[in-house]
């Protein structure tokens, strides 16, 4: 089944992917490899999920924000390669996790974009070499910011 396919028969819909917040482009594309720009979590009213895991944030709502980070990846991949169907595979991800410094479980709140991918991509193809890293401060205090590589068709 095709990631589209996938995408629909999870009842998933794509946001409107988000304008570029500073000098820098949301994908470069070069031979077969797309670098999507990190993204936040950005709800269909256009707010941020915000908050410190550990403090503000359970490892429940970090993995909701993940996968809602997730979901703003693939509209900005799909904006610049023009369909889903395009991916070979998802060969990175780089997860920064918003936490206090006793906060140990940046892997669990990750996975929300990795089993998302994962479930588009299929087992083979959707889970990536990833890094899940903590961090004390991100841009408008948001909870995670994912960034991430795919090969892609020609």
């Amino acid at each position: 089944m095709s990631a589209e396919a996938r995408l629909q028969k999870l009842g998933l819909e794509l946001p409107t992917p988000p304008k570029p917040g500073g000098v820098y482009q949301p994908c470069v594309i070069t031979g077969n490899l797309a670098y999507v720009s990190g993204h936040g979590p950005l709800r269909a009213d256009k707010t941020l999920v915000t908050g410190r895991l550990g403090a503000d944030l359970d490892v429940a709502a970090g993995y909701d924000a993940a996968r809602l980070t997730g979901l703003g990846l693939l509209a900005t991949l799909r904006q610049s390669i023009g369909s889903l169907d395009r991916v070979v595979r998802v060969v990175k991800l780089l997860g920064l996790v918003r936490s206090t410094d006793d906060f140990g479980q940046q892997p669990a709140v990750i996975n929300g974009c990795s089993e998302l991918f994962r479930d588009i991509f299929g087992e083979d193809a959707g889970v990536a070499a990833r890094s899940a890293i903590g961090t004390n401060a991100l841009p408008g205090a948001i909870a995670v910011e994912i960034e991430a590589i795919f090969e892609i068709k020609p």
